[in-house]
């Protein structure tokens, strides 16, 4: 399973770390992912998601199914 948010694509990048003496070497920065399960009472069910904490923030404002119609998703999309 990829590192990879189902609902934003917020996905692991690569960056530099540089040191003081300024070595630089490659690193990796992952984004925050949680495996949450969601309950969408429109549906009356509930959707086992891996989303990050950004996501899970606008999902309590918004909810489920008004998210992903704003990013132009559908729920088979993203389960």
């Amino acid at each position: 399973m990829s590192r990879t948010c189902q609902l934003t694509g917020k996905k692991t990048v690569s960056a530099r770390n540089v040191s003081h003496a300024h070595n630089v070497t490659p690193t990796w920065q992952q984004p925050n992912l949680q495996r949450k399960r969601i309950y969408v009472p429109e549906l009356k069910r509930w959707v086992r998601l891996r989303i990050s904490t950004r996501a899970l923030r606008t999902l309590d404002k918004k909810g489920l199914l008004r998210f992903l119609k704003d990013e132009g998703l559908t729920l088979k999309d993203v389960t």
